[in-house]
C-alpha cells in the first residue's frame, strides 16, 4: 500500500499533503472513494486564486531583510490614467536595473499599481501609487529615492510572524479588483526564482507532521482526515532561521514549477 506525497517549497514556505494512492487490487468501490479523498487533498493544493500564487513567488524571493516601499507622486508627476502610472515605474525600474547592473549586482522585484484606496500614513485615494518588494543589498535607500524623484517614498520591513507573513501581503497586493477583464493585478521581473513543486508515491504509513513550533510558524493543520477508504491531510507552515526544509526529491520525477 501506498499514498502519494505533494510538496510545495517557496523559500522558507512550505506546503505539504499526502492522500490514498489507487492500488491495482482494490475494489471499484474502494478506488471510487480513494479518488475522492485525492480530489479534496490536491484541491487543497491547487492555487485558485492570485493572491495564493503570489504568496508563493513573495516567499520564493523575499523576506525580512529585503525591501518593501510605496512610491507615491506629488501633483506635478501625477499620471492621469493607469497607461501613464505603468510607462512611469517601468522607467523607473529601467534604470533601477541599470544601476545594479553597474554595479555588479541582480535586480528581482514584483510590484502593483493602485489608485483606489486611502493609505493610512498619507492621503492616497484616487492618486495612482506603487507598491513593490525589490531584494536588498544593504545601499538601497538613497539609490532608490534618487531614481525615483516623483514623489514620497515609503519604505516597510516585510513581517513574517504569525500575524503578518507571506499570505496577508499577498492579500494586500491583491486587495484591488482589476479595471479590466483580464488585466494583470501584479508584475515581477524575469528573473524571480520559481517554487519547486513535486509528486511522488510515499509508503502507507508515512507520517505527515507539522514541525514544532519553535522551528516554524504554522498556518494551517486540517488534521488527519479519515474514511473507510483511508485519510488525507494538509499542512502549510513558514520555517523558522536554522531549520532545514525537505526539497522536493529528485527522483521520481513529476515535478512542476508553480
Amino acid at each position: 500500500m501506498s499514498k502519494f506525497k505533494r510538496i510545495i517549497v517557496a523559500g522558507p514556505l512550505v506546503v505539504e499533503a499526502v492522500y490514498p494512492a489507487p492500488h491495482p487490487r482494490d475494489s471499484r468501490a474502494v478506488r471510487q472513494g480513494k479518488k475522492a479523498l485525492s480530489s479534496q487533498a490536491q484541491q487543497m493544493m491547487n492555487l485558485k486564486y492570485a493572491y495564493q500564487k503570489l504568496e508563493l513567488l513573495i516567499a520564493a524571493n523575499f523576506g525580512k531583510k529585503d525591501l518593501y516601499a510605496t512610491l507615491t507622486y506629488d501633483n506635478a508627476h501625477l499620471p492621469e490614467n493607469r497607461q501613464e502610472a505603468l510607462k512611469k515605474i517601468k522607467a523607473f525600474l529601467k534604470r533601477f536595473r541599470k544601476a545594479r547592473k553597474d554595479s555588479g549586482q541582480e535586480l528581482r522585484y514584483i510590484y502593483v499599481t493602485e489608485h483606489k484606496h486611502q493609505h493610512e500614513n498619507f492621503y492616497m485615494d484616487g492618486r495612482w501609487h506603487h507598491h513593490i518588494l525589490i531584494n536588498a543589498t544593504g545601499e538601497d535607500y538613497d539609490l532608490i529615492r534618487r531614481l525615483w524623484g516623483q514623489g514620497n517614498i515609503e519604505f516597510r520591513s516585510i513581517r513574517v510572524d504569525k500575524a503578518k507573513h507571506f499570505e496577508s501581503l499577498a492579500r494586500y497586493f491583491c486587495k484591488e479588483q482589476r479595471d479590466k477583464l483580464g488585466l494583470r493585478l501584479w508584475s515581477g521581473s524575469r528573473n524571480l526564482h520559481k517554487p519547486e513543486r513535486e509528486c511522488f508515491r510515499v509508503p502507507d504509513d508515512t507520517p505527515l507532521k507539522m514541525p514544532p513550533e519553535s522551528r516554524c510558524i504554522r498556518l494551517a493543520d486540517i488534521g488527519d482526515v479519515k474514511t473507510a477508504y483511508g485519510h488525507y491531510r494538509y499542512i502549510k507552515y513558514i520555517a523558522k532561521a536554522g531549520m532545514s526544509v525537505q526539497r522536493p526529491r529528485a527522483k521520481h520525477r513529476r515535478r512542476r514549477k508553480a
